[in-house]
């Protein structure tokens, strides 16, 4: 069974630092960078846009991880693979954070996951957050051969089985996912570790989260129903672990329109509005403490440029 070592903290990670401080929010945005209708992105332009991203101020780059298109869905992501994409970016950026949202656990085996997280953490020179889950789409169990109702378990073991493979040189291993001894898995991260955020409950209760997470990464909800989230999450962390920091991270889905007095209507997991409306929602985010929001732009009418290029120019020098 893996021992936490008091000394690992994920502050150690380049990435962490960019999106994490006490107090702040920042902001990210979610990978496709891309206003689009059905399913499928076109991932025009994606490299130009991440480096302006990066360049103005953005704290994150999102990174999906949809193994199959299921057209009930309705959304598959960035398309690519995450772990190739995330090394492609990870070559065209500098300082941004990667942050996965999420990698599915259950469907992967976790010395893969362990090697491939670690290996863009290597490459990114530290820059990684690994937003991890169960998944929920039925279709892509029966794919993979595993057991959907097992999936809780599964994630549990998996974490517990990252965090030794990060952090200890030959372990000797045996779990439901096979024996290890004699061998290591290479290579280390950067910071000794990965920070972990789990997304949603992912079949767990929140005080596992907190115990075995870095961080809580949730879903938009009204700014009522969203601080009673918030605050439920650091009430269980302070009972779980007296005076630490852990995170919350939320998505958020925008159509920004040209009117920068346009009010917000909702649309599905977010608004329609105009900037001055986004600014009120953020500040009050900020104010219940959301610690970092990622921006997606799938239901967007404008070109995604335009809406990036407003939101460097009258929205992210407020939260940078």
């Amino acid at each position: 069974m893996y021992t936490p070592n008091p000394n690992q903290s994920p502050t150690g990670n380049r990435g962490w630092q960019r999106v994490f401080q006490r107090g702040k929010l920042t902001l990210g945005i979610m990978f496709p960078i891309e206003a689009f209708e059905r399913d499928q992105p076109t991932m025009h332009n994606q490299v130009a846009l991440a480096q302006f991203a990066e360049k103005t101020g953005f704290a994150s780059l999102g990174f999906r991880d949809v193994p199959l298109r299921d057209p009930n869905f309705g959304d598959v992501g960035q398309v690519f693979d995450p772990w190739a994409y995330l090394g492609y970016m990870a070559a065209q950026t500098t300082e941004i954070a990667l942050l996965t949202a999420s990698i599915i656990l259950p469907l992967r085996h976790p010395i893969h996951i362990a090697k491939a997280a670690a290996s863009i953490d290597q490459l990114s020179n530290g820059r990684l957050l690994l937003g991890i889950a169960t998944g929920d789409r039925l279709v892509e169990f029966p794919a993979f051969n595993v057991d959907f109702e097992s999936r809780g378990a599964m994630f549990r073991e998996e974490v517990e089985l990252l965090k030794i493979y990060w952090s200890e040189f030959f372990p000797q291993v045996s779990s439901g996912f096979g024996h290890l001894q004699g061998a290591d898995v290479i290579p280390k991260p950067v910071a000794s570790l990965v920070p972990l955020l789990v997304t949603g409950h992912s079949q767990q209760d929140l005080g596992w989260i907190a115990r075995n997470a870095d961080g809580w990464m949730s879903y938009p909800r009204s700014i009522e129903a969203q601080e009673q989230i918030v605050q439920r999450w650091r009430d269980t962390v302070e009972a779980e672990l007296p005076g630490q920091y852990k995170p919350f991270t939320q998505s958020y889905f925008i159509d920004l329109v040209d009117n920068p007095n346009e009010a917000a209507t909702p649309i599905h997991l977010g608004h329609r509005l105009g900037r001055n409306a986004l600014l009120v929602h953020l500040r009050a985010s900020k104010r219940i403490g959301v610690d970092h929001l990622i921006f997606n732009v799938k239901y967007g009418k404008r070109p995604a440029c335009e809406v990036l290029q407003e939101l460097a120019e009258f929205v992210l020098p407020e939260f940078i």
